[in-house]
């Protein structure tokens, strides 16, 4: 399963970010999207060095985060576990390659004589 997918299932989780600059986000998880940019309510916002700043709501982008610290309680089997199985694409079973053209040394213009 893709990271991003198990976390788009963590809505109204209360999760800890840690962003690449140091900066660590604790809130819950209103959604996440295909990119991980993960929106928050209920924030507190700590900047490396800074006093914590309390938001109602904040957007992460999703390449500026570090690491995510789940919660303890979080059942960690139930969400693993993928909905639909994947099923592999069936090959073609006729007797010629697809995509191949039409052998080697062929059709490279009309050839000479006329």
């Amino acid at each position: 399963m893709k990271l991003v997918r198990f976390l788009m299932k963590l809505n109204n989780e209360t999760v800890s970010i840690e962003l690449k600059n140091g900066t660590v986000v604790h809130g819950t998880i209103t959604g996440v999207d295909i990119s991980m940019n993960t929106h928050l309510k209920s924030v507190k916002l700590t900047v490396k060095g800074k006093n914590p700043v309390t938001l109602d709501q904040l957007s992460v982008r999703g390449n500026n985060i570090r690491y995510y610290i789940l919660p303890d309680s979080l059942n960690l089997e139930t969400l693993l576990v993928e909905e639909t199985p994947r099923v592999k694409p069936k090959k073609p079973s006729t007797g010629r390659p697809l995509g191949r053209g039409r052998g080697r040394g062929r059709g490279r213009g009309r050839g000479r004589g006329r």
